[in-house]
């Protein structure tokens, strides 16, 4: 996650870059038929939208923009899930419907601060949003993030990515205080 602007209005007024690990099915689910389904979600939410190109089995998406379009966005990928699941149950004898999940990539030198003292900051996220939430142990392949899975209710997710945003920025304000946030050619301060 990068923050690429901070506004000094208050709140969660900043522009971020939020970046989730999917597989090769998901990925065409929210793209849809002749990109109908991310072109709708890309003009609703107002978010920049990116699919990493390539034929592995999992993909990068990208989603860019100020924080009220990035939350949009993720919750119009979380019930877009959430629909999925429910048309695969059509035909399945299965009566309780599986959660939505959703794999976020972070900084791994960011994990720390999202799991919290003993694991009190991600036990807090779980208990306030009902979503089940877990840091990898491990870094990603030839990489220096690990993925973060949540799963629950899309409302659930989209609380709990709130309130991961609300760490990462307090780590990232942290740790430059008064001092200027560069990333991407933008400068502001904070």
């Amino acid at each position: 996650m990068e923050n690429t602007k901070v506004q000094s209005e208050g709140g969660l007024n900043v522009t971020l870059t939020i970046r989730l690990l999917m597989h090769g099915k998901e990925v065409g689910s929210i793209i849809g038929k002749k990109g109908e389904t991310v072109k709708k979600m890309r003009e609703e939410s107002g978010a920049r939208i990116n699919i990493s190109e390539g034929n592995c089995p999992e993909r990068i998406v990208t989603i860019t923009g100020p924080t009220d379009t990035i939350f949009k966005a993720f919750a119009m990928i979380a019930y877009k899930f959430e629909e999925d699941i429910i048309n695969s149950m059509s035909n399945s004898p299965a009566t309780s419907k599986p959660p939505v999940t959703l794999r976020l990539v972070v900084p791994a030198s960011q994990c720390g601060s999202l799991i919290g003292k003993g694991g009190s900051k991600i036990k807090e996220m779980r208990e306030s949003t009902g979503a089940q939430v877990q840091v990898a142990g491990d870094m990603l392949p030839n990489s220096t993030e690990r993925a973060v899975t949540i799963s629950g209710t899309p409302e659930a997710i989209i609380q709990c990515v709130k309130q991961i945003c609300v760490v990462m920025l307090e780590v990232k304000s942290e740790h430059f205080s008064e001092k200027t946030l560069t990333s991407d050619a933008t400068s502001k301060r904070l």
